[in-house]
């Protein structure tokens, strides 16, 4: 059965629901940093009264190069996560890897998010969902729309009925990925929609040691999605993208976020 509306902590995704975001920097790169986005994200959000959750990955396991920075690892990340929700009562999402990456960070994590590569995985579907948190499985960049409610029927077996699916671009031969919109609307049939308009606009690989891309269609992208339909948007953002240890052809710069918010909230009320 379709899941018609999701929840992190008391925001709540899907039919009838304001959009939300979910927004942080790709990557932990340091205590500081993390609680400094976190802190000049917040505001924004509120002051638009857009229900935000925050994430940020502690580990990058599928960097292009083996020496690229893959952040802090499990247990620097759950003190990090820990303050993000206490000092600022935000909830928080990241990414996870391996089954045993659940237990520890449940106590900690809102959401537990699968990533793309990653979206057939039983096991990992499964200890997300026996969690009874929220699981948000990014759509694999080779899968169809409708080939995702296998996902989504595992995490359900387990009596978990609280899942978001995310739509981060399809491969097109070799270092692109496209967009086709028409996938919104397609997966809404299986479970509340949340579109990635950062990594949407990654060039895998096109930056021979690192992934490549470009920002500039970031705020297309997003816009397209709106109109689209979809529940919430996944922004990857960041004080100084140029210098960020991660993604940093594809995250937004934070002094164009709460414009680009703005305009995706204007949108979202013009719709019928």
């Amino acid at each position: 059965m379709a899941i018609k509306c999701a929840q992190i902590d008391k925001v709540k995704i899907g039919a009838g629901q304001p959009l939300a975001i979910i927004a942080g920097p790709c990557v932990i790169e340091s205590r500081d940093h993390t609680l400094k986005m976190a802190d000049a994200i917040a505001p924004i959000c509120r002051r638009l009264d857009v229900p935000l959750v925050f994430k940020a990955s502690f580990d990058k396991a599928n960097r292009t190069s083996a020496n690229a920075y893959r952040g802090p690892g499990l247990e620097k990340a759950i003190d990090i996560f820990a303050a993000i929700g206490r000092e600022m009562g935000l909830p928080v999402t990241t990414d996870i890897h391996l089954p045993d990456q659940v237990a520890p960070l449940a106590p900690v994590i809102d959401c537990m998010q699968i990533p793309a590569f990653l979206c057939r995985q039983t096991d990992l579907l499964v200890a997300a969902a026996n969690t009874g948190r929220c699981v948000n499985v990014k759509k694999g960049q080779f899968m169809a729309p409708e080939q995702m409610g296998p996902a989504i029927k595992k995490i359900q077996a387990t009596g978990n009925d609280n899942a978001l699916l995310t739509e981060r671009g399809t491969f097109f031969g070799y270092g692109r990925l496209v967009n086709d919109m028409t996938a919104i609307p397609l997966l809404k049939q299986i479970a509340p929609t949340v579109f990635d308009a950062t990594h949407s606009c990654q060039h895998p690989g096109a930056g021979g040691d690192k992934t490549g891309g470009n920002r500039q269609f970031i705020k297309t992208l997003a816009l397209s999605a709106i109109a689209a339909g979809a529940d919430a948007l996944f922004l990857e953002v960041h004080d100084d993208p140029d210098s960020a240890m991660s993604d940093a052809a594809t995250q937004l710069p934070l002094d164009l976020f709460e414009s680009l918010l703005q305009d995706c909230c204007r949108l979202r009320e013009a719709l019928p």
